[in-house]
């Protein structure tokens, strides 16, 4: 039996599946299959439709992307208790491929918050986000934080219905990181270069970050933080309009 080996090329427009056949080694076929189109057509109707429900209720939100270790959780963290202070009232959805340990950290603040596993996913969408916002209190919120899986790829094509997009970076992931993931930084409102506590012992240089997110996204506002010691919060609080 001929064995069909099955390869996939993905373009905004749509899907190329590569049919090969070992005993038709010169010939292949070419299906082209018109469906990420439509996908991320859905995906982005149903985020408007999110974020219409969130400002039914005077909610803000904001959407936090970036990889696995970045600090995204902790800096959420850290502006729940500001705004806690503030007398204002959050809530949270934690993203994660498996496990509830964000989701944890979170209830830790005594807010309402929602765990969402993605099982194989590699990112929210907009369908999983309007699930979550069932479990939500919301007549009883102002703002919302969505933390997404730790991804710098994955997430770029999925808005969530959140006004505001943060992405953080670590400078423990390197000072090549922007260069080598320039679209999530593009697609951004707000861009986090964290841990510079560490810059010098990673051998890394905070600047060139700021210097290549600057070029990826002249309109975002960028912020530099040590979020374990607070450094840098005000400046991201300014930054949220908070």
């Amino acid at each position: 039996m001929a064995r069909r080996l099955v390869a996939l090329s993905k373009s905004f427009w749509g899907e190329k599946i590569i049919l090969l056949s070992p005993l038709l080694r010169n010939m292949h076929k070419i299906v082209t299959v018109d469906m990420e189109k439509d996908i991320l057509s859905a995906n982005r109707d149903l985020a408007e439709q999110n974020k219409a429900l969130l400002e039914e209720h005077g909610i803000r939100s904001f959407d936090f992307l970036g990889a696995i270790g970045s600090g995204k959780t902790l800096i959420i963290e850290k502006l729940v208790e500001r705004l806690k202070a503030k007398g204002m009232r959050c809530a949270a959805i934690a993203g994660d491929v498996s496990g509830d340990d964000d989701y944890r950290r979170f209830v830790s603040h005594k807010i309402p918050a929602v765990n969402v596993s993605t099982g194989k996913e590699c990112h929210l969408d907009a369908h999983l986000i309007d699930h979550a916002l069932e479990e939500l209190p919301l007549h009883e919120l102002d703002y919302l934080f969505i933390e997404n899986v730790g991804n710098l790829v994955c997430p770029v094509d999925f808005p969530l219905g959140s006004h505001t997009r943060v992405v953080v970076i670590s400078v423990t992931e390197g000072d090549d990181m922007v260069r080598k993931h320039p679209a999530i930084f593009a697609f951004s409102d707000v861009i986090v270069i964290n841990k510079i506590d560490l810059a010098e012992a990673m051998q890394v240089d905070p600047g060139i970050l700021d210097r290549d997110a600057m070029s990826a996204n002249p309109g975002a506002k960028i912020v530099m933080m040590d979020a374990r010691h607070e450094k840098g919060v005000d400046e991201l609080i300014l930054a949220l309009g908070l």
